[in-house]
């Protein structure tokens, strides 16, 4: 009997082997992958430039499409830091919205690129700069911003960055941390980044707040030369005479030892007086017995010192000559036919509008 219960358990055994065996292998599940993310390089677009900036205080309607076609670059000025000086911006109003937008368009339409232009009180921009928190959150508002409205870059007006004293040449080194941030994420997202900074040509705390380290980050600077009454005492009333262009880019070029491609040469399209009003070109054009062959006008008894057609010609020239781009403030303010200093500018060049 044992030795019968001992075969039977055997045979189990035996068929229980064999059913093992015969089981199918299981295929093994092969890993999920991921694509690769591929990113396209940066690539700085190194060309002459024409820029002009474009305030949401002014109408757009009555600039003609022929004048788009004279710029490279168009900025809509402006969108602020918020004063909390936590890193958020300023919403648009629904008036410099619809201003935005239908200059979007027509920036498009004349393939012009087209950015925003920040702005705000030195403070806020100091304190948002100095707090690494509120320095990240103020980037990706305003990236944000660029890729939301699907726009091209973004232009800096913080006015001014300062050193400690007017003697200090140590640069502010969080406007570097600033730019160098907003820079990586803007050009990440393939879009540039532009500032607009101080001409330089007076002793300030100002004056050398820019790294040299910058320059890697921006685009391209526009240099404000203007506003600076008195500096050519051969002109005491124009306030952005040729020699005080020539020293500024002096000042940047050789001392401070910018790129030539990095720098573009702003002039103003408005007048000021020896009290500091302001009146625009076109207004100066279309009063009586006004001159556009020269720097200074009269107008209701009030003397305004500006730049007309010979003195913008020459800057054009001096751009050609020794930067990479010239820029205007402001767009609203020129004149829509042959006295037009855009126009001018375009003509020195040699540009085709």
């Amino acid at each position: 009997m044992k030795k019968h219960l001992l075969y039977l358990l055997g045979g189990i055994f035996f068929l229980a082997s064999c059913s093992k065996k015969e089981d199918p292998i299981p295929t093994p599940t092969p890993p999920t992958t991921t694509p690769p993310v591929v990113v396209t390089p940066y690539v700085p677009d190194n060309s002459f430039k024409v820029v002009a900036y474009m305030p949401g205080y002014r109408d757009p309607s009555g600039i003609p499409d022929v004048k788009y076609k004279m710029i490279t670059h168009l900025f809509f000025a402006f969108l602020n830091i918020n004063p909390t000086a936590d890193g958020s911006v300023v919403a648009l109003t629904a008036t410099e919205s619809s201003r935005f937008n239908y200059l979007k368009a027509k920036a498009k339409a004349n393939n012009v690129k087209f950015g925003i232009s920040v702005m705000g009180a030195e403070s806020i921009f100091a304190t948002v700069a100095n707090n690494a928190t509120a320095r990240t959150n103020f980037v990706n508002n305003l990236v944000n911003f660029v890729k939301n409205q699907g726009i091209d870059g973004l232009d800096m007006d913080w006015e001014y960055p300062r050193t400690t004293s007017t003697t200090d040449v140590n640069p502010n080194n969080n406007y570097t941390l600033l730019m160098k941030e907003l820079s990586a994420e803007l050009h990440k997202n393939n879009k540039f980044l532009s500032a607009a900074i101080t001409p330089g040509v007076y002793v300030s705390s100002n004056r050398h707040a820019i790294a040299a380290e910058v320059y890697q980050y921006v685009d391209f600077f526009n240099i404000m030369q203007y506003d600076g009454a008195g500096y050519d005492t051969a002109e005491p009333l124009n306030h952005a005479s040729y020699k005080m262009t020539e020293a500024s880019l002096n000042f940047w070029l050789n001392t401070k030892a910018m790129p030539k491609e990095k720098s573009i040469l702003g002039v103003p399209i408005y007048g000021k007086s020896s009290t500091g009003s302001s009146i625009t070109y076109a207004a100066l054009i279309m009063a009586a017995a006004t001159n556009a062959n020269v720097n200074v006008a009269t107008v209701n008894g009030v003397a305004y010192g500006y730049n007309g057609i010979p003195t913008i010609k020459q800057k054009a020239q001096l751009a050609k000559e020794r930067c990479n781009g010239i820029m205007f403030w402001e767009f609203g303010q020129d004149t829509n036919d042959e006295t037009s200093l855009i126009k001018a500018a375009n003509d020195q060049l040699g540009r085709a509008y």
